[in-house]
């Protein structure tokens, strides 16, 4: 029997999947969405506020990003409006690959989500 290696999984309180799950040193995040504000600057501001704030409780940050997916509701009226707050918050010398794509969304008032993966931070010795 093959053995694995250890897998920590952070944020397990939702039943369906944990928000953080780290392996062989790359830290997976859950697809993140917020409904608090109804216009897509304000929750793709509040979606990338929670990946920083995960990305931390990981023990890594946008600077390590790898890979991000974004969903958007309608992307041909959002896509400009996401890029632009996108931008902003990237660290424009440490980019991820990124696929954005428009999909319906779990509930009518969602207009975008966000998933990434990135780096661990890695110990000095």
């Amino acid at each position: 029997m093959s053995s694995v290696s250890k897998i920590t999984r952070l944020g397990t309180t939702d039943p369906r999947m944990s928000k953080i799950v780290i392996h062989n040193g790359v830290v997976y995040l859950s697809g993140i969405t917020d409904t608090t504000v109804s216009d897509i600057s304000g929750q793709t501001k509040n979606v990338l506020k929670q990946v920083d704030e995960l990305l931390a409780q990981a023990g890594t940050s946008k600077s390590n990003l790898l890979t991000a997916q974004i969903w958007l509701k309608d992307i041909q009226n959002d896509f400009k409006d996401l890029n632009q707050v996108w931008n902003d918050w990237l660290d424009p010398e440490n980019k991820p690959v990124r696929a954005t794509v428009q999909s319906p969304m779990a509930r009518p008032e969602i207009l975008v989500e966000i998933q990434v993966t990135a780096a661990a931070a890695t110990e000095e010795k």
